[in-house]
């Protein structure tokens, strides 16, 4: 298993790398301040790695066996559990529309992130159709695996499942941030388009 600083090192260092997973991934090892402010629930600091052009930021938690799980806020105030470390995120990052597919998760059901993931899949080829080698690109470079999207979302179904008690953020007032699941299983106007 890579480390997590090995992961950022390779990012830091492969700039071709860092431009994919930024412009394509949204994962910005550059925007580090987007995260300012935030820690879990419990207490125990985060450490931002990486933001989002939204706002968004991705924390690494204290290692726990050997790993440090790896944590996401939102700039509209959801957060929670992604994986278990950061070559797990990842992975999920490169190989899902991970956020959508939270949104549109019915509460958390994992059979309506399968149907959400697969409606996903289809519109992220079609605004990006160079993405799956944008992906097998980034995943050769660090060492990742390009994981079906439906095992993705068992693990990232998983993960978040686990935000609560001990990974749900909080701002600098104790503010908890709401659960990364949304209720919706569709998009609300016009539902999931071909």
């Amino acid at each position: 298993m890579i480390s997590s600083d090995r992961l950022l090192d390779l990012i830091q260092t492969t700039p071709e790398i860092d431009l994919l997973l930024r412009s394509s991934f949204g994962f910005d090892i550059h925007r580090k301040h987007n995260g300012d402010g935030l820690r879990l629930a419990s207490g125990a600091p985060l450490e931002v790695i990486a933001g989002e052009f939204a706002g968004g930021a991705y924390f690494l938690c204290a290692e726990e066996n050997g790993r440090r799980p790896v944590v996401f806020a939102s700039s509209e105030g959801e957060g929670g559990l992604l994986a278990d470390d950061l070559a797990d995120a990842l992975e999920i990052i490169i190989g899902l529309e991970w956020r959508d597919c939270l949104s549109f998760s019915g509460g958390g059901d994992v059979e309506v992130m399968q149907v959400s993931a697969q409606h996903l899949e289809r519109s992220r080829g079609k605004y990006n159709p160079d993405i799956d080698n944008e992906a097998a690109r980034v995943a050769a470079a660090l060492s990742l695996r390009i994981v079906p999207v439906t095992d993705l979302v068992i693990r990232l179904q998983a993960a978040a499942s686990k935000t609560e008690p001990d990974y749900v953020v909080a701002d600098d007032d104790g503010q908890a941030f709401d659960p990364p699941f949304g209720e919706h299983v569709e998009p609300r106007h016009g539902g999931w388009r071909r």
